[in-house]
């Protein structure tokens, strides 16, 4: 069975080294000390590795099953949940009012890598939960806030988003859901929503499902659509649970894996709903869920690959395959362990300087998210422009990573006993919920670039170009800034191109959009791996102690700035080859 060991060190030092989120002018970051962080964490590791992460093949194994109109989780799953549940581990950063721990959001992603790592599926249900909790919060009347907040927080109550239908997906205008308004104010709600995650399970009491369906007098498209608070049973004025609503589940998805988790057909047949947010403006309220949502797809992109990279790794020590060309290694041996060999170790590295690089980019991520709750414009906008990014490449590179991870096993990655090949088709989904990656994509290129006259993606640009003057005159930060430079300059000349050719041909942007997100994502890394080089060589200055943590710190960021970053160049030759190759072929004769 796979394991997984919380790589507390390294969170550690992108909190403290590169962050230096103690120091940062943000509320609560103040608390934030090392020895505060680092007790967190330890118990958060505690929990992903003792119990979720026994569960992750169980949940694959055993899937979710419809009993008479009940979904019953994995075995030991409830149990699990019912210790997170009074562990506090869900309202680290809810608000103190609702019953909730009043933590920065960071935290709250430090502690959610360690979960999706161990149990990805399982840390679905309180994830969903989260979303629908930040979406009633920001959107929700203070009464609304007051009957469903508390035991959403407590996750006594969890919660679910409600858009895909079998018709639409992306393309919500066509949504047919409808909205009656009744005589006391709320709605009935008829329609069907398919792949539902967590829309039934036994592990909370109720579950509050948020809806987007259309009321009258909203008129076609996204315009006309609204959200709508609708539980699975309806709640007294006491706050105990009353009648069931006239919500069910139709079926649970057969998947290609995050098994653990439940994925559902909801049938809603007049069932009572509440108005969340303003008439025919649901989209807005919607997106508030949504784009935390894809922040923390983006999290379990890199999360899962973590878990699968960590198993490479002890595979690759311990298995014995060949000799090394430049000599034994293992002379007691019949043969060499595998990561002697160049190539293991090209994908081990590969593996290494994406997941290190990754999580420091989703951890600044959420000091930007931190900082934009505060009523920061800035940091709220460059968040804006980064969501697709961060959603995109972390997922599209987190799948790539773990297949590599499941490849360091030969054969044995593709024999179900060892466990690898659930990483992959756990991960595989992050590519395509909350957005499918090409989409994010068009979203980065048609929309984020363009908002507020490209004033964030210049702010972007300018924190780029500040990172790389601060190494002027500093030859061992050459092998980071040099290729960073590099890459900015074919992002910037990306982005002149889509501004050169975009307004006449909307093809020519839209067809080098991907390749944009990619290149976007490379120098992201690129940033962060910088931040990151400089950190170790200011502790290795000081005098640490554990010069090789430091040392190989380096040395995977070299690896990424010399063998990773240069793929920027391929993208700019892909974009400026226009629309013309992309939409040669008439569509019938594909």
């Amino acid at each position: 069975m796979p394991s997984y060991t919380a790589p507390v060190k390294d969170m550690q030092f992108v909190l403290h080294d590169v962050l230096k989120v103690s120091d940062a002018d943000i509320p609560g970051y103040a608390d934030l000390d090392r020895s505060f962080t680092e007790a967190v964490l330890d118990e958060a590791a505690k929990v992903a590795q003792d119990i979720l992460t026994p569960l992750n093949i169980v949940g694959d194994v055993e899937g979710c099953v419809l009993e008479n109109g009940v979904v019953r989780t994995p075995k030991g799953f409830k149990q699990a949940f019912d210790t997170l549940r009074e562990g506090g581990w869900m309202s680290l950063d809810a608000a103190p009012e609702y019953g909730g721990q009043g933590l920065p959001y960071l935290m709250h992603t430090a502690v959610n890598e360690t979960f999706v790592s161990a149990n990805m599926a399982f840390n679905m249900y309180q994830g969903l939960t989260h979303g629908a909790y930040s979406a009633i919060k920001v959107h929700g009347t203070d009464e609304q806030k007051t009957k469903w907040l508390p035991k959403m927080v407590s996750c006594e109550w969890t919660g679910t988003m409600n858009l895909t239908e079998p018709h639409c997906g992306t393309d919500l205008g066509m949504m047919r859901t409808k909205a009656e308004p009744q005589a006391d104010g709320s709605y009935k709600i008829t329609g069907q929503k398919i792949f539902i995650s967590a829309g039934d399970h036994d592990m909370a009491s109720n579950i509050v499902h948020l809806v987007l369906a259309k009321a009258p007098g909203g008129g076609e498209g996204t315009k006309g659509i609204s959200l709508f608070i609708v539980p699975k049973f309806l709640v007294n004025e006491d706050g105990s649970l009353g009648d069931r609503n006239a919500v069910s589940v139709g079926k649970v998805e057969e998947k290609m894996g995050i098994h653990g988790n439940a994925t559902c057909v909801m049938n809603y047949d007049g069932a009572t709903g509440w108005l969340l947010g303003e008439l025919h403006k649901g989209m807005k309220a919607m997106f508030t869920m949504m784009n935390e949502a894809r922040l923390g797809v983006a999290l379990q992109g890199y999360a899962v690959a973590e878990a699968a990279y960590q198993n490479a790794l002890t595979y690759a020590k311990d298995r014995l395959q060949g000799r090394d060309v430049t000599g034994v290694k293992n002379p007691g041996g019949p043969a060499d362990p595998l990561i002697v060999h160049p190539d293991i170790r090209r994908n081990l590295m590969e593996q290494k300087s994406f997941l290190e690089g990754a999580r420091a980019w989703a951890y600044w991520g959420a000091t930007l998210i931190d900082r934009a709750h505060t009523g920061d414009m800035a940091a709220d906008g460059l968040i804006g422009l980064m969501t697709p990014v961060l959603k995109g490449f972390l997922t599209d590179k987190g799948f790539e990573m773990a297949v590599q991870a499941q490849q360091v096993y030969g054969g044995h990655g593709y024999i179900e006993e060892w466990g690898m090949s659930q990483f992959a088709r756990d991960a595989r989904i992050a590519m395509i919920y909350e957005g499918a990656n090409g989409v994010q994509a068009l979203d980065l290129v048609g929309r984020k670039l363009a908002t507020d006259g490209g004033k964030h993606v210049m702010a972007f640009f300018d924190l780029v170009k500040a990172e790389c003057k601060a190494h002027e005159g500093d030859d061992r930060m050459k092998g980071f800034v040099e290729p960073l430079k590099a890459a900015s300059k074919a992002l910037q000349q990306a982005g002149m191109y889509f501004m050169q050719n975009g307004m006449k041909n909307p093809n020519a942007a839209l067809a080098g959009s991907y390749d944009f997100m990619h290149m976007m994502g490379h120098v992201c890394l690129g940033l962060m791996w910088t931040k990151m080089a400089t950190a170790a060589y200011t502790a290795l200055d000081a005098g640490a102690e554990d010069r090789d943590f430091y040392e190989a710190k380096i040395a995977t960021g070299r690896f990424y700035m010399a063998r990773q970053l240069p793929a920027c160049a391929m993208h700019l030759a892909r974009i400026e080859t226009g629309a013309e190759p992309v939409m040669a072929l008439a569509a019938e004769a594909f």
